[in-house]
């Protein structure tokens, strides 16, 4: 199972709206004969690849699944056909699929076919693995992850407003590669403004992961690296009561630019972003975005993980900026649990990850 959650992770960032899987064959005498790992979505699924593999040596043999097999028609077929066909005598799955469209099903499938199913094999393995999945399905929204660096005197940006670079050359390369795993990457008009960014993996991704500004005034700037979608696709989100000038300027910019994706939310909130990026298949979004924007995601439940870059250096001044607004707490017992893990050395320097309790 170990192996096959291994395989499963070579996947990730590519298939969305799809979990990561991974599967392996074992003959009738217990040998490996096949792997597999779900590489994309819309191309065939763990289970299929790693008994395409096995060929006929998967006659009587077992299959090991870090997740349960599908048994509805999607973009490919159920895999408990493939299964049963493949004469496989027994099943290993580390985890329930908590699609509504499987919830069980598949399992049932199985055994009702008289496969033996043997569940809950490294579960909480398999549950970190699909972490952003299971937080789709099961909230409707996408994973979340806040991510800022910062001085170690709390800045992320000087009184004037010159925030790169703060963190160094490896840290850089470590947010491309965090860009990567995910589906989105989301900033507000601010950041757009003041940082001109441009958000991409560096092409550690392909395609690219959707970029997504989430704008109240829709203040854009006429000219912006996020407007060039050969780069990456881009998406403008804002809520009904966008103003009207605001709207006027975004007519301008998506006229000049007629790849860009533009979304009127019913707020512009970040819950109404991820509910709609969950409907469009995201699992796990990466949170970017500026002070205002980033407490905001944090009061509404829309961060899961955080990751603080924390650079050797003091920017100082009172007026610099800090990474997050106002959260709205007035007494320390009022505060969320958050769960540090050990720091890591990115260059000189130090990167701190934070999961939310439940």
């Amino acid at each position: 199972m170990r192996r096959a959650l291994n395989l499963a992770e070579l996947g990730r960032g590519r298939t969305s709206p799809n979990p990561l899987v991974g599967a392996v064959v074992l003959d009738a005498a217990g040998v490996l004969v096949g792997e597999g790992f779900h590489a994309r979505a819309g191309e065939a699924h763990a289970e299929v690849g790693a008994l395409r593999q096995a060929g006929e040596r998967a006659q009587g043999g077992t299959l090991v699944v870090t997740l349960e097999p599908c048994c509805h028609q999607g973009l490919t077929p159920p895999c408990t056909g493939a299964v049963l066909a493949a004469g496989i005598n027994r099943v290993v799955v580390a985890m329930a699929d908590p699609n509504p469209l499987v919830a069980g099903g598949g399992i049932a499938r199985l055994r009702a076919a008289g496969v033996e199913v043997i569940t809950g094999v490294a579960e909480a393995e398999a549950r970190t693995l699909n972490r952003a999945f299971v937080n789709r399905i099961e909230t409707g929204r996408p994973l979340g992850l806040l991510k800022w660096a910062m001085s170690l005197d709390g800045r992320t940006a000087l009184p004037n407003g010159a925030s790169q670079w703060i963190s160094g050359p490896p840290a850089r390369a470590w947010v491309h590669r965090l860009r990567a795993q995910g589906d989105a990457v989301i900033v507000g008009g601010g950041t757009v403004r003041s940082d001109d960014p441009l958000l991409s993996s560096r092409g550690q991704r392909i395609p690219e992961p959707l970029r997504v500004v989430l704008s109240r005034s829709l203040d854009l700037p006429e000219r912006a690296q996020l407007w060039d979608t050969a780069v990456a696709p881009t998406l403008i989100a804002y809520g009904a009561k966008a103003p009207a000038d605001g709207r006027k300027r975004l007519a301008a910019i998506t006229e000049a630019h007629p790849d860009l994706q533009t979304l009127e939310l019913p707020a512009c909130t970040p819950t109404a972003l991820l509910e709609a990026l969950a409907q469009r298949g995201c699992n796990q979004v990466l949170w970017e975005c500026g002070p205002e924007l980033a407490a905001a995601a944090i009061r509404e439940g829309c961060v899961q993980h955080l990751a603080a870059v924390i650079a050797p250096k003091l920017l100082g001044g009172t007026a610099a900026r800090t990474p997050l607004g106002d959260l709205g707490f007035t007494a320390l017992d009022q505060l969320p649990p958050w769960q540090a893990e050990s720091p890591q050395r990115l260059g000189a320097d130090l990167l701190w990850m934070l999961n939310r309790s439940t």
